[in-house]
This record gives C-alpha cells, structure tokens and sequence, in this order.
C-alpha cells in the first residue's frame, strides 16, 4: 500500500488523520540499529554526534529509571490543549516517541495517567514534551517512559477548531526534530540524532566507551586527568 492509499485508510477510521498537516508515513530507522543506540549512555551519543541534538536540561525524566530509544512521531500542539496528543496517540506505530511542541505553554498537565495507560497498551517507545504532565506519582509505576518540564495540576482543553501538526518538523528551543530522528533519552536527558548519521554515530559512540573505559583504568591506577589530556602545562 503506498503513502497516498495508507492515509486513505487511516481516514476512514480517524477523519483528522486525512487532514493536510497530518502525515506519519515517514522512514522509521532500522530496529537493528536502534538496539545497538539503546545500549549507549545519551551523553556518549550526544558527543559522538558532534555535540548535536541535546534537547533543554529542563525536560527530565519523571522518573530515575525511565529510558526511551525511538523514532520521532513529531506533534506540534496548542497552547493549553490535548487533542492533538491524543490524535498522535491512535496514529502512532509500535515503538514511535512522541515528541511534542505546545507553543511553549509549559504551565499544564498535558498528559497523565489516562494517556500513559494508552501509550503501553500501543507498545510505544515513550513521550517527549515541551512541557509538564501529571499523575506523577503513578507514572513509575505505569512503566511507561515520560520525559517532561515537571508538573503540573492545570488541565488542559480540546479545541476541536485550533490547528496541530503530526510529523512535521517541531522546534523545541534551537533544536529542531525531524519526524523518524531518533530520540534518546535517560536520565542525563535527551537527545535526537538524525537517521542519516546514525551509524556512523553509534560507531564513534562505541569507541567514546572504550577510550573512556581506558581513562577510568588509569586514573584508578593514579594517574591525574592533566597528564592523560595532555593539559598539564
């Protein structure tokens, strides 16, 4: 089935998804390669990628152990407003991280403990926002990965009238998304990496581990960090 005849059908189950800023046939990576990206640290890929991709230092886990590795469903959303989360929500495929943009209007609970339970029952990869949630003290419990700004208690409206966008290109301060980059996040937190480059970083990545891994042996055997950078001078 071709893009054209997929949106069709989709249609004819979710009128929305027929809409012209609605489009979730993108390349989604290999899932080989993006089991070997989840068995790196963020920060390795962060620097392995050149220095690219890290989403603000505000947006945390919700919890310690929470861990995402997927491709982007991007969602571009209202201020103070839900509805396009849950439209991404029965679009979204096995494994998609939402990455969602709300017009920085942080201060709403955007997602919770219902949307949670609809994102692990779809098997997706996790939620990325540009903003807050709620039902915290749940959403360890629930398994399912949320990376927000915090929490918050406002709720949030659906103004079926207002315009969003699904996998689209979404700005979240100077990092811009692509639909289908991979985003990686734990408890450092987040970056996305472009498809394109991705093997290459996933091999620089690796070789990061082994010289850091090499460091750490010295510097347990005594060595200062000065001599092994050659700063010492």
């Amino acid at each position: 089935m071709d893009a054209t005849s997929r949106k069709a059908s989709l249609a004819t189950q979710f009128p929305f998804a027929g809409l012209p800023t609605v489009d979730v046939d993108f390349v989604r990576p290999d899932p080989a390669l993006l089991a070997r990206v989840a068995e790196l640290p963020v920060a390795t890929l962060h620097e392995a990628a050149g220095k690219i991709g890290a989403l603000p230092a505000a947006i945390k886990p919700m919890a310690p152990s929470f861990r995402i590795c997927g491709p982007a469903l991007t969602v571009d959303a209202p201020p103070a407003d839900n509805l396009w989360l849950h439209r991404a929500l029965a679009l979204a495929r096995p494994g998609d991280v939402l990455v969602v943009r709300v017009a920085e209007h942080y201060d709403a609970g955007y997602w919770g403990e219902v949307m949670s339970t609809m994102g692990r029952a779809r098997k997706l990869g996790g939620l990325v926002i540009d903003g807050c949630v709620r039902d915290g003290a749940i959403l360890e419990r629930f398994g399912f990965p949320v990376f927000a700004r915090g929490l918050c208690i406002r709720g949030t409206g659906k103004d079926f009238a207002a315009r969003g966008w699904i996998g689209y290109p979404v700005r979240i301060e100077d990092i811009v998304i692509q639909p289908g980059d991979v985003i990686v996040g734990d408890a450092d937190g987040v970056v996305a990496l472009p498809q394109a480059s991705l093997d290459a970083v996933v091999g620089a990545a690796h070789e990061r581990e082994a010289k850091e891994a090499d460091i750490i042996r010295r510097l347990e055997a005594g060595e200062a960090s000065l001599d092994i950078y050659g700063w010492n001078r």
